[in-house]
């Protein structure tokens, strides 16, 4: 067997998380201009790792809620996501995507809007 077909998994998983580190900072270098457009940002995190530790600015949307409070969330603007790791801001995107909203962002992990 291969080095390829034996370690798939393991580069396929690298490859994601490498993809995952990419986007994010990519997020990162346009976050002054989103700012000065006016974004908002919603960190989908729970309540309790909000209050723990949040960007300045941010609002508190938990994934689970997000489906139901999409109305807070304007579709004419940039709507920037972070949580702690970026999967749940990733299923976020997605969601809102679904949803028509066209500008979404995913930062990432919380610290990178700040």
């Amino acid at each position: 067997m291969g080095f390829i077909e034996q370690y798939w998994p393991i580069i396929a998983l690298a490859l994601w998380f490498g993809y995952k580190w990419w986007s994010a900072k990519q997020v990162v270098r346009m976050l002054p201009e989103l700012r000065l457009k006016g974004a908002v940002f919603v960190d989908v995190r729970s309540t309790a790792e909000f209050v723990s530790g949040n960007a300045p600015g941010s609002i508190n949307i938990p994934l689970p809620e997000l489906g139901s409070r999409l109305a807070e969330l304007p579709k004419d603007r940039d709507v920037v996501l972070c949580c702690a790791s970026g999967s749940r801001s990733g299923i976020a995107k997605m969601m809102l995507r679904a949803k028509g909203f066209a500008k979404v962002h995913n930062a990432g992990t919380w610290g990178n809007l700040c």
